[in-house]
C-alpha cells in the first residue's frame, strides 16, 4: 500500500460504515489495506490503484443519481480487484478483469465485516452486472457503477492514446493481431449502444467517448488490413 494516497482508503472506511459494518475497525481497516495492495500488484498498468481512484471519483460525481451511493463506491472497490492477463483471461471481452470472482471474493469479506447480508448480495450482483456493461435505467445503481468504469473512454485524445498504451502493455505477451481483433470486437459492441452511458450525469461524456471509439476502430481496422497484407491468414 505504499503508493495509496490515504484518501482512498479513508474513503473505503467511510462506505463501509455506511454499509454497517459491525467488524471491530482493525479488521475493517485490514482489509481496505489488502483491496489497495490487490490493485498494486504487478502487471496492472492500467487497472491498477489509479484505475479505482478514478472510478472513485466518477461515482462521487454521479452520486445523485445512485439509490444506494455507499454501495456503489464498495462494489467499485471490488469490481476489478482480481485480475489477471495471462492465459484466456486475456481473450475475454473484458480482458483480465475477472468480475465473477471478484464478486465472489466481495461477498465473502464483506460478509466477514458484518454489513447486512441484502447490502453484500446487492454489492455481488453490482459487481456482476460489470461483465457486460449492460445497465440500463432500471437499475440506477448499476447504471452509476457501469458508467463511472465506462468515464475513461471520454477522455481527451491524449490521454484516451494513454490508456489504450497502458491495456496493450498489460496484453504485451498476446500476438498484435488477436489484440486488435478483440478490440475491434468490443468497439463494435460500444458504438453500436444506443448511447455508451445510461445516466443523465454522464450524457456530456457521450459524443467525447463516441469520437475516441470510432477513432480508434479507424485505426484498429487500417493496422488489420496491414497485418493481412503482410501476412494472410494460413486458411484464407
Amino acid at each position: 500500500m505504499t503508493d495509496a494516497p490515504q484518501w482512498l482508503l479513508s474513503a473505503w472506511l467511510r462506505a463501509v460504515a455506511e454499509a454497517g459494518a459491525t467488524a471491530p475497525p482493525e479488521l475493517v481497516t485490514a482489509t481496505g489495506e489488502r483491496l489497495l495492495a490487490r490493485w498494486q500488484e504487478p502487471g496492472r498498468e492500467f487497472h491498477n490503484l489509479r484505475h479505482l481512484a478514478d472510478v472513485l471519483a466518477k461515482v462521487d460525481e454521479l452520486a445523485p443519481e445512485a439509490h444506494a451511493p455507499h454501495l456503489v463506491q464498495i462494489a467499485a472497490w471490488y469490481h476489478g480487484v482480481v485480475f489477471s492477463a495471462a492465459g484466456e483471461a486475456a481473450y475475454a471481452h473484458r480482458g483480465g478483469e475477472d468480475e465473477e470472482a471478484s464478486a465472489r471474493l466481495a461477498r465473502t469479506e464483506l460478509g466477514e465485516l458484518g454489513i447486512p447480508a441484502d447490502d453484500v448480495q446487492r454489492v455481488h450482483d453490482l459487481v456482476v452486472t460489470l461483465a457486460r456493461h449492460a445497465a440500463d435505467g432500471s437499475d440506477m445503481d448499476a447504471a452509476v457503477l457501469s458508467d463511472a468504469d465506462l468515464a475513461v473512454l471520454a477522455t481527451e485524445p491524449q490521454r484516451y492514446r494513454t490508456y489504450l498504451d497502458e491495456v496493450r502493455a498489460e496484453y504485451a505477451h498476446i500476438p498484435q493481431r488477436d489484440f486488435l481483433e478483440a478490440r475491434s470486437a468490443i468497439l463494435d459492441r460500444l458504438l453500436a449502444r444506443r448511447s455508451v452511458f445510461v445516466t443523465p450525469l454522464a450524457q456530456p461524456w457521450e459524443e467525447p467517448a463516441r469520437q475516441n471509439l470510432a477513432a480508434e476502430q479507424q485505426r484498429v481496422t487500417k493496422e488489420l488490413a496491414r497485418l493481412d497484407a503482410q501476412s494472410p491468414r494460413e486458411d484464407e
